[in-house]
């Protein structure tokens, strides 16, 4: 009978490995349902863009400071019940934000909350989860099970983008102003966060990890054998993530709102598409690399979609604006699985959590300081300089991956 590999690698889940899978669904539902209309919701409520750029960076720095020390104490504490503090924090920011306009209070929660202007992983989810997701296969299937993990990430983003700007556009065309609109899908969000943290309760004593000694203060973040390999990675990983963060979800659809006059729900399903299309080619990265290696993999697919990301504000329309955007989605995201599956490969079994937990915050911190810049760029009329920076870092980061580790081979890609 004929099998796929692709379809091998799920087998291989656990129970509590499907019920990872089926958390991620929800986050990931929930991050595209609100990042839509987050940035929207913010101007709509009398935000500048500088203060919008402003809230939205410091959501993304005020999850790295929450999520590091959740991260590493996960393993200690219990992966389970850090991951429950995680939901918590998604239901405060959903319930503050909807509750108040006054930046103050939207600073404070965007500081202490868990909530993503980008659509993408924010919070301690995404370093605990990946950190179990190796254990549950072989060396040879590992890629596959990241694929399929990021792709159902990205398809249910996109249709929570499309929930969401419907949701939105539906209200709005029933009588509500577009503030109440909004203000009803943050709420949303929040009732999402809930319900992900009941399904964490699920998750068995499986997932814990043996109860070891304190860390010393020269293995404080975990790391030890690995110190080396992970520091560098996280260099590169923030210059890449600094590029995207001037280029998040919610910043894309003001841009298209701005330039274009676009309505919430055109603004979805532009997201949907292009989330459909970055799933499908998360599952063709693992064949890729495969093939040509993972650091291969991660360049040179790459290289182009950095290419298409800075001629969308080159085109002269909508259409040709929504269909080089969905170009650079459908190669866009081979990359990550490919990048999550070379980290947890090329480090010690043992410090797999605290690597992913370095990189993941090393990733945020950096994507934090860029919404405030574009927010600048914005109100200074340069609407089309984020894109150009965006994708011209992005190439740096790929040349310099490229140039440091394509020595560095994961296990399966080392000759016998």
């Amino acid at each position: 009978m004929f099998r796929l590999p692709e379809f091998d690698a799920l087998r291989t889940l656990s129970r509590d490995g499907r019920l990872l899978f089926a958390t991620r669904t929800v986050r990931l539902f929930a991050y595209g349902f609100l990042a839509i209309v987050l940035g929207l919701y913010l101007s709509a409520v009398g935000l500048t863009d500088s203060q919008i750029g402003l809230v939205l960076s410091l959501t993304l720095l005020g999850d790295a400071v929450i999520s590091l020390p959740i991260t590493i104490i996960a393993d200690r504490f219990g992966r389970r019940r850090m991951l429950m503090i995680g939901a918590g924090l998604m239901v405060l920011a959903g319930v503050v934000f909807a509750l108040t306009n006054d930046i103050t209070l939207l600073v404070i929660t965007a500081i202490i909350g868990t909530i993503s202007p980008s659509g993408n992983e924010v919070g301690p989810f995404l370093a605990i989860e990946q950190a179990a997701l190796p254990e549950t296969t072989t060396n040879a299937q590992r890629t596959q099970v990241f694929a399929w993990y990021n792709l159902l990430g990205s398809f249910t983003t996109g249709l929570g983008s499309l929930a969401g700007g419907f949701l939105a556009q539906a209200l709005q065309n029933s009588g509500q102003t577009p503030l109440n609109s909004y203000r009803v899908v943050i709420i949303g969000y929040g009732i999402l966060g809930a319900v992900l943290g009941m399904m964490f309760t699920q998750l068995s004593e499986a997932v814990e990890v043996a109860k070891t000694t304190a860390p010393t203060l020269q293995s404080l973040f975990g790391l030890n054998k690995s110190r080396k390999v992970v520091y560098r990675l996280s260099a590169l990983f923030m210059l890449d993530a600094f590029a995207g963060g001037l280029v998040v979800q919610s910043i894309v659809a003001l841009w298209f709102n701005k330039r274009y006059g676009v309505d919430p729900a055109v603004i979805g399903s532009i997201y949907f598409g292009a989330n459909f299309l970055a799933g499908l080619s998360a599952l063709a990265a693992a064949r890729v690399a495969a093939r040509i290696g993972l650091i291969n993999t991660m360049v040179f697919t790459h290289v182009p979609s950095n290419f298409l990301l800075i001629l969308v504000p080159l085109m002269p329309n909508l259409p040709l604006a929504i269909i080089v955007l969905l170009a650079r989605f459908s190669i866009s995201q081979m990359d990550v699985p490919t990048r999550q599956s070379y980290t947890v490969a090329v480090v010690d079994p043992a410090e797999r959590s605290a690597a992913n937990g370095v990189t993941s915050i090393a990733r945020t911190v950096a994507a934090a300081l860029s919404p405030g810049l574009t927010g600048a760029l914005f109100n200074a009329g340069w609407l089309s300089v984020p894109f150009f920076a965006a994708g011209g870092l992005k190439l740096v980061y790929d040349f310099l991956l490229y140039r440091n580790f394509q020595a560095i081979k994961p296990p399966e890609e080392q000759k016998a």
